[in-house]
């Protein structure tokens, strides 16, 4: 989708960093897994109550999600990815091969440069978690993305396909402090809608973007909330 030239490559194919190694404290995921790796991770999608498995089973096809990487999707920072939309409402790192551990939601913020992406570390702090997107049709890029997360009693909510990069937000208002009740959600979504800059292109309109924020972030609350 791009005209640039790539002078130098850097193969890590063969550097085992292909695997997730699971503890009891963190998920340890290589930049070469694969999206299908994420999809079909039992403890990955039995911590995140399958909210993995959401993000990614309409990434194109299963064929692609057989090569497209977890490195590949966070590293590049892309407003459509549905992977970076929902890692950020994990409790979540990054290990670089020259800037070393920086949480994830600090280096969704860093200008693009020459370092190594090594892996993922997804830290098995309690929490729930909920994933959904509005696509045209099923295998396109998003419209828009949306996660919302309790994690440590703190809610997230990831917004991505604005159509600019993922961003994170958190209840800064409190208006959650009560609960999951139908007015506290409602005023939740709409403080999301409107703290989120939106952007129109060949997919949707920013007005229609604000409104689908509206519309997503309730719904997922609602599915937060067990119904």
């Amino acid at each position: 989708m791009a005209d640039k030239n790539v002078n130098n490559a850097i193969d890590l194919s063969d550097l085992g960093l292909d695997t997730i190694t699971e503890t009891e404290t963190e998920f340890s995921i290589g930049a070469m897994v694969t999206l299908r790796q994420l999809e079909l991770h039992e403890g990955l999608n039995t911590y995140t109550q399958n909210a993995i498995r959401q993000a990614v089973c309409d990434i194109v096809g299963v064929q692609f999600r057989n090569m497209a990487t977890v490195g590949g999707s966070i590293f590049g920072r892309f407003g459509f990815s549905d992977v970076l939309t929902m890692f950020l409402t994990l409790d979540c790192d990054v290990e670089l091969f020259q800037g070393g551990i920086v949480s994830l939601e600090q280096f969704s913020q860093m200008k693009p440069d020459n370092d190594i992406l090594v892996r993922i570390i997804v830290k098995k702090t309690p929490g729930q978690f909920v994933y959904d997107s509005m696509r045209n049709t099923r295998t396109d890029f998003p419209v828009i993305a949306c996660g919302v997360s309790c994690v440590n009693e703190e809610y997230r909510f990831s917004i991505g396909a604005r159509p600019g990069k993922a961003l994170l937000l958190r209840d800064e208002e409190h208006i959650l402090k009560d609960g999951l009740t139908e007015n506290n959600i409602r005023n939740m979504s709409k403080w999301v809608a409107a703290h989120t800059p939106t952007d129109s292109n060949l997919r949707g309109s920013a007005k229609y973007r604000t409104h689908l924020i509206d519309v997503f972030v309730q719904r997922n609350l609602i599915q937060l909330r067990g119904e």
